[in-house]
């Protein structure tokens, strides 16, 4: 049959194909924009994942719908869901929308979400690290190197980023330190700004920052070499995911690495389980500090 259609030119209704095979051979990659430091979709840390998740997809002949979305209201993902047009779908960061991810997560299935996993009945499938640890870890590097004046640089409005500062607490709390200054800044932090040169203005007697994202660490980096600061003598900087740029700054970014390879064949394995019949629980992939010149 496929030499004859070849042999007279003729193309395949993929479309009519998949409806009758009962797929689309296509997954849906969502990024929800609902909270207030939303990362944009270029930061370093998305593209890597959305490459690898990319990758993964196109090794199991499955195709990318990648969508950013801004919620106006609480359908977005439920209307997905229903449309027809994907086998599944994955959503890139938890954002303010835990509550849509619970309604969807319980009626269907093929969900995964790369984020916090939370203790309870969270409904859905989700990937990440333990982003407490994390923090904690960060923070346990800079004390036991003496330092005693440690900021915290990052927002607390989504799952992700409230368990990386608790971590940050939870370190102090065990050294018996009083907490530094928290710096609330977004992820999507703009280099340009003068947010972070402000901030450290204004507490001068930082020793060190722990950085929510290596985006916001670069730009710590950045506003400390313009105030005569010398990173790490004078005050180290720790940051989180360990981005491709983080071994090519200067000084190169001692960071918490989020392995990005592993999170998405983790995420694709789980959600082909999952749109086989499969039910899985969620998982925490492995993190680790990676000590380089910042800190």
């Amino acid at each position: 049959m496929l030499d004859l259609v070849e042999d007279h030119g003729f193309q395949l209704n993929q479309t009519a194909r998949n409806l009758r095979l009962g797929t689309t051979q296509s997954i849906g990659v969502v990024i929800p924009l609902g909270h207030e430091s939303a990362q944009r979709v270029s930061d370093p840390f998305y593209t890597a994942l959305i490459g690898n998740l990319m990758d993964g997809l196109a090794r199991r002949n499955h195709a990318m719908l990648l969508s950013a979305v801004t919620p106006h209201d609480s359908s977005w993902l439920a209307n997905l869901s229903r449309s027809g047009r994907v086998d599944g779908i994955v959503v890139l960061c938890q954002s303010d929308q835990d509550p849509v991810l619970r309604s969807v997560g319980r009626t269907y299935k093929p969900l995964v979400v790369w984020g916090e996993s939370m203790v309870g009945d969270q409904a859905y499938c989700c990937v990440g690290t333990d982003n407490r640890l994390g923090g904690r870890l960060a923070t346990e590097h800079l004390l036991k190197a003496g330092r005693r004046r440690i900021a915290f640089a990052g927002m607390t409005d989504i799952p992700e980023l409230t368990a990386r500062h608790q971590g940050y607490l939870d370190a102090h709390a065990t050294f018996g330190v009083a907490p530094g200054v928290h710096i609330p800044v977004p992820l999507a932090f703009d280099p340009a700004s003068l947010m972070l040169h402000e901030a450290l203005a204004d507490a001068p007697d930082v020793d060190a920052i722990v950085a929510a994202s290596d985006v916001i660490a670069m730009g710590a980096i950045r506003a400390l070499s313009d105030a005569g600061r010398r990173v790490p003598d004078e005050v180290p900087v720790v940051g989180y995911d360990d981005v491709s740029l983080a071994a090519h700054t200067m000084p190169t970014l001692t960071t918490i690495r989020q392995d990005l390879g592993v999170a998405a064949s983790t995420i694709l394995d789980l959600l082909f389980q999952r749109m086989s019949g499969t039910d899985t629980g969620s998982v925490r992939i492995p993190l680790e500090l990676i000590q380089r010149q910042s800190g």
